[in-house]
């Protein structure tokens, strides 16, 4: 199963070629005992080249301003019948409407399960959600470390002012009794 974060990715990329009109959108779950390249594979088709074009500078666009994620590699992008963008757990497969019937890699892949983005979108939340219900108590036990160890410093500090303040009041009594000794001692 792949990541959080890499499922995020998949997701951005899905809605970034939804936004540039990708026709046929489907995302593949591979299965892992027979892909040990990658995840999931994000494939769809645009009417034509300059489409193809758009939707895979688009993915790249939402991915990078995001996430901060380039494409390890991208092939297909002269000629734009096939663009292919490996971003590691995921492979973005953008087709001419031809190139998709020729290729046809959900024939290739019967073992892979085709998965909507709306079940991707529940995965996600799933996992989330899950996350944080470990890291709840594990929070709350921070949180009171935090608050005792505020109370602590609160109270060194109190300490270091009240002992910093008292010699320098010592000094201060000592200083005017030793003025009002040399005024009397000078009449």
């Amino acid at each position: 199963m792949a990541s959080i974060e890499s499922t995020q990715l998949l997701l951005a990329a899905a809605a970034a070629a939804e936004d540039k009109k990708a026709e046929d959108l489907r995302i593949l779950a591979l299965d892992p005992t027979e892909s040990g390249l990658t995840d999931y594979f994000l494939i769809c088709n645009g009417t034509n080249d300059r489409q193809n074009l758009a939707i895979s500078d688009e993915i790249e666009l939402r991915l990078k301003r995001t996430f901060g994620v380039y494409p390890n590699s991208v092939e297909g992008r002269r000629q734009a019948e096939w663009i292919l963008m490996d971003y590691v757990d995921f492979i973005v497969h953008i087709f001419s409407p031809e190139k998709r019937a020729f290729y046809g890699l959900e024939r290739l892949r019967k073992s892979a399960q085709t998965i909507s983005v709306d079940g991707l979108n529940a995965e996600v939340k799933e996992l989330i959600s899950a996350s944080r219900a470990k890291k709840a108590p594990a929070k709350k036990a921070a949180v009171v470390k935090k608050v005792t160890t505020k109370k602590a410093v609160a109270k060194k500090v109190v300490k270091k002012v009240v002992v910093k303040k008292a010699p320098a009041k010592k000094k201060a009594v000592a200083k005017k009794a030793a003025k009002k000794v040399v005024k009397r001692a000078s009449k």
